[in-house]
């Protein structure tokens, strides 16, 4: 809050819902202060106004979407009751109790035969290490939500890869309150390296689960993907690591620009490769150094506010189904990583939709002009149409009514029939006189025009 690079200088403001109006709702930004005060340090202050409409009334505020430890355990319960459906494709584990007991679960979603010719790929996804960070749930839910339906995205990564996903890290701090500490007051993404079974229980079981999986004959471990949400900079990116290995950088920076092509709010102007030292306690840093060159690492942000459209100013804030869109987009990402490098195989229909060659106009045929046409109403036929005199209407300014007849169907309903409507009046068809204006007479034109006077007399007494 104090930082003075912060998503309140881009026009973020704090959410507000009452126990009458249940949906978060951001504060006007002309309500909403933030500021260098002298009477903290120079520290940055956040202030606001409000106006509290409702005595009975109960307010919270949040600077973004809370999403709890209650929240996550009632949404693994229901799903693991409604995974049927997976035919053992979908299992939750206690992977360890945090230091106050609590659970952190571990889920496993795909197939896993007994004997493979090949070893079968695992994708590790952690979330909420730090508590504060309540969009990487969200996130979190949406790829889940993806993986376990009925798509046909899902059934094909189900069949051929396996994804541990660690929804809540750091179940303590959550349920605490905290922003980015543990209940001892640790930043657990600064404390891979040094992390002990006594103060860091849910990193060690994490580290000893991977490990099993880097050595096992039988998997092959692809990705770790640590979930964060940020609070400075706009949108969805990707930092990740550089190596001295050329290929290994070209193949590790493979899925970032995949995933570039999915996210509408991807910006990659925020993506980071690095080797920092700084961060040798993080999850990325970590693990690409004490496990295999193959495994790709990376953490994954997302804004705490919004994004910015391409080419456009405009910043859109986050939801929490945008948020859901995210992981959604991450597992589409996946898709397309492994059907690139023949993991999948792809289907012959989606090889021709890709392979469909555009069609290119020849020059002579593009600058062809199209003739003058004009637009004309369809002509009615007035043997379908049924006029009706307005019971009610005036005589001397009668109105219509227009009914068309209607068409035959070919199903039959015997049960209610109406009677067909009373026709009154059955207007001709039009019919169309030609004259020769080159052999008429002014004699000829004067009884023509006596006739249809004539004519227009009987047809007014009749």
């Amino acid at each position: 809050m104090s930082k003075g690079r912060n998503l309140f200088n881009a026009s973020m403001t704090p959410i507000v819902k009452s126990s009458t109006r249940p949906k978060w709702q951001r504060i006007p930004k002309r309500n909403v202060f933030y500021h260098k005060s002298p009477m903290h340090r120079g520290h940055f202050v956040l202030s606001f106004a409000f106006n509290f409409d409702r005595e009975d009334e109960v307010y919270q505020f949040a600077l973004t979407f809370p999403y709890s430890y209650t929240r996550c355990q009632g949404y693994l319960k229901v799903l693991e009751s409604r995974a049927e459906h997976l035919e053992g494709n979908f299992c939750r584990e206690l992977l360890a109790n945090s230091i106050q007991k609590r659970r952190a679960d571990v889920l496993t979603i795909g197939s896993v035969p007994k004997r493979a010719a090949e070893k079968r790929r695992v994708v590790v996804i952690i979330a909420r290490v730090h508590p504060g960070e309540s969009p990487s749930s969200f996130v979190c839910q949406g790829l889940i939500e993806l993986l376990v339906s009925s798509h046909a995205i899902a059934n094909t990564l189900r069949d051929n890869v396996v994804f541990k996903i660690i929804p809540m890290l750091n179940p303590d701090g959550v349920f605490l309150g905290n922003y980015r500490s543990s209940l001892m007051g640790f930043d657990l993404n600064r404390s891979w390296h040094r992390a002990s079974p006594f103060a860091h229980p849910t990193l060690t079981a994490v580290i000893e689960l991977l490990t099993a999986i880097d050595k096992s004959k039988d998997y092959q471990l692809d990705f770790i993907v640590d979930i964060h949400a940020q609070s400075t900079l706009l949108g969805s990116f990707v930092y990740g690591n550089t190596y001295d290995d050329v290929y290994r950088y070209e193949r590790h920076i493979v899925f970032p620009k995949l995933f570039a092509n999915l996210a509408d709010d991807y910006q990659p102007n925020n993506c980071m490769y690095n080797s920092d030292s700084s961060k040798i306690g993080s999850a990325r840093r970590f693990f690409c150094a004490n496990l295999n060159d193959k495994i790709n690492t990376y953490t994954f942000e997302v804004s705490l506010f919004g994004y910015k459209l391409k080419g456009s100013d405009t910043i859109i804030p986050y939801t929490e189904d945008s948020y859901k869109r995210c992981g959604r987009n991450l597992i589409k990402a996946f898709l397309e990583y492994y059907q690139v490098t023949g993991v999948i195989p792809i289907s012959p229909t989606q090889e021709l939709k890709k392979k469909r060659p555009r069609r290119h106009r020849s020059p002579s045929s593009s600058n062809r002009t199209r003739p003058n046409t004009t637009r004309i109403q369809a002509p009615i036929h007035y043997k379908d149409i049924n006029i009706y005199y307005e019971s009610e209407s005036d005589a001397d300014e009668p109105t219509f009514r227009y009914k068309l007849s209607p068409r035959k169907s070919i199903f039959r309903d015997h049960r209610s029939s109406s009677p067909p409507p009373q026709t009154i009046v059955v207007l001709p068809e039009p019919s169309l006189s030609i004259i020769d204006f080159n052999i008429i007479t002014k004699a000829d034109f004067e009884n023509a025009t006596r006739k249809s006077q004539k004519d227009g007399k009987v047809l007014n007494e009749t």
